[in-house]
């Protein structure tokens, strides 16, 4: 099994700029549920593969 290093959790703010989004729309989509996330303490982690996962399932594709 393929172990987790910390390069591979990412916080908001290195979410946000991965995105290219505002903090608060990360925040945001967690209250909503649109991502999901990892809460250490009082610090929210994303998995890498989870978020481009994510983006994958919700790229519009060509008609």
């Amino acid at each position: 099994m393929k172990r987790k290093s910390e390069r591979d959790l990412m916080d908001v703010d290195e979410l946000a700029e991965y995105l290219g989004l505002r903090k608060q729309t990360i925040y945001n989509w967690l209250h909503k549920r649109k991502i999901s996330g990892i809460k250490i303490g009082k610090v929210w982690r994303f998995e890498r593969d989870e978020i481009q996962n994510w983006l994958r399932e919700h790229r519009v594709k060509k008609i």
